[in-house]
């Protein structure tokens, strides 16, 4: 009993040491990050600060760039390259307000703020963005929903501000780009279109709506990347006994946010209004059977290839404002298109404002 004992306090002890381990090794890459971020910018600042001076007439342009990139790769090594050298002088330039551990501005310019939950990397795929709004969306996405390197740079490739901001008024895609997307109502969590070019199905395909569900659920990872914040996977062809044969919803899901359960039908062409009738069936079986204490109306959405908006409109008409119909694209959206969109939206809100 007593070596029994020992047993269990010596695996108490084993595992207090790990946890501390592995949260101080995260600690420490945070810091080890946030110190070269603060180095980078500092880089920068020395670089702008000196040609604002003049004193890289003599050393013009991009002859700057190369001749500190051989001195300071003699000296340091790697890390030096004129690439990474124009990404700290562009990182300065974006971002000239650093704010310091101790809470003091080391910049009092006005601008966009450096943070310290963000890599070097993540700022560097940051800066490739030229567009001011669609770059402070991706930062602050990227930091409410902790995406690494690669999460961020499929965001970014799927243009997800851009598909986000279309059907928003200027207010609303200023306020996306200053606070990233806020999750407080069901609307909320609502893409047109959703990107599935990871599925890697090419056009024209001939699936059935079985074989792109196990698609999807073969890429289930990125499947909630692309569907958001706060989903946790429940199940898919989830039995539903109504009548006298079952139903089944293709896929289940719950959000953690809205604390509902989230539906899911998937149409391999255009949604019909029986398909919305269907799902309207599903949100009321899940209310009435499937909720628990603290559970929110459920959510549904119809995935659909196409839908025609009058169709839509009218077969909507008095159901559930919990109930959506959305269309996927296998392929990446025409970005030109959405951001000429985001344009005209914009200049429509200045005249109004005018």
């Amino acid at each position: 009993m007593e070596m029994m004992n020992n047993k269990t306090d010596y695996q108490g002890l084993f595992y207090q040491i790990s946890e501390t381990f592995v949260q101080g090794r995260k600690k420490a890459v945070l810091a080890v990050n946030s110190h070269l971020v603060e180095t980078y910018w500092n880089i920068g600042q020395h670089i702008i600060e000196f040609e604002q001076a003049g004193l890289s007439k003599a050393i013009y342009g991009d002859a700057l760039l190369k001749m500190l990139s051989k001195d300071l790769s003699l000296n340091f090594g790697k890390g030096f390259s004129v690439s990474n050298l124009y990404m700290m002088r562009l990182f300065y330039i974006k971002y000239p307000i650093f704010q310091t551990v101790s809470g003091k501005l080391k910049n009092n310019s006005k601008g966009a703020e450096v943070s310290h939950q963000l890599s070097w990397s993540h700022y560097v795929e940051l800066l490739k963005i030229d567009n001011d709004l669609e770059r402070s969306f991706y930062e602050k996405q990227t930091i409410i929903e902790n995406w690494s390197i690669r999460e961020l740079i499929r965001q970014k490739n799927s243009s997800l501000f851009l598909r986000l901001a279309a059907s928003k008024d200027k207010e609303g895609i200023l306020q996306l780009s200053k606070q990233g997307q806020i999750i407080e109502n069901p609307a909320d969590i609502i893409r047109e279109p959703y990107i599935l070019e990871f599925l890697k199905i090419p056009e024209p395909y001939h699936l059935s709506e079985t074989e792109l569900e196990t698609r999807i659920i073969d890429h289930l990872q990125q499947f909630l990347l692309e569907l958001g914040k706060g989903f946790a996977f429940i199940g898919r062809q989830y039995r539903i006994p109504v009548g006298n044969r079952p139903h089944y919803v293709d896929l289940v899901f719950y959000h953690r946010i809205l604390k509902c359960f989230v539906l899911i039908d998937l149409k391999k062409e255009e949604a019909g209004y029986e398909d919305i009738g269907q799902m309207n069936m599903y949100l009321g079986y899940f209310e009435n059977e499937e909720n628990t204490k603290g559970d929110n109306p459920p959510i549904g959405i119809v995935l659909a290839k196409e839908k025609d908006e009058l169709l839509v409109k009218y077969a909507l008409y008095n159901i559930s404002s919990q109930l959506f119909i959305s269309k996927y694209q296998l392929y990446l959206p025409n970005r030109e298109e959405l951001h000429q969109l985001i344009m005209r939206q914009l200049e429509i809100g200045k005249k109004n404002n005018d």
